[in-house]
Formats: structure tokens, sequence, C-alpha cells
């Protein structure tokens, strides 16, 4: 998929642990894994603010566009 989360990757840059992001933003550690791995349809606007505000970052900076992966699927 040409969409990547780089949630994992913001989590170490700010030295940040999960369970206190997920507590933050209101949602289970399961929920947060879930969303670190890429394996959910989509997120609420409401919780990638929250996010957002959290690890003070951008949304392009959790989420990526990597259109290399296009040219392997033809």
């Amino acid at each position: 998929m040409p969409i990547r989360v780089r949630l994992g990757v913001m989590l170490a840059e700010r030295n940040v642990k999960s369970k206190d992001l997920a507590e933050y933003v209101g949602i289970t550690e399961a929920n947060l894994s879930l969303l670190k791995q890429g394996k959910v349809k989509g997120v609420r606007f409401e919780t990638l603010e929250r996010i957002c505000r959290f690890l003070k970052c951008q949304p392009g900076d959790l989420i990526v566009f990597d259109d290399d992966s296009r040219a392997e699927n033809e």
C-alpha cells in the first residue's frame, strides 16, 4: 500500500511512550498499536488532531505517500 504510517518513528524521535500517547488521545493502547502498524482503514480527524498536538507535529509527519510502491505492483 502506498500510504505509510510513521507514528512509531515519531514516537521514537520524541522519546514518547505509546501508553502516554494513548492516554492523552483517549484510545486504547491496542488501537494505537494497530494505527502504528498501518492496520486501520481510517482515523478520525479528532484523533489525528490530538496525536499531532501531543507530538507537536503535522499530519504529514505521521502519514506519507510512498509512490515507489506503485511501480512494484505494475
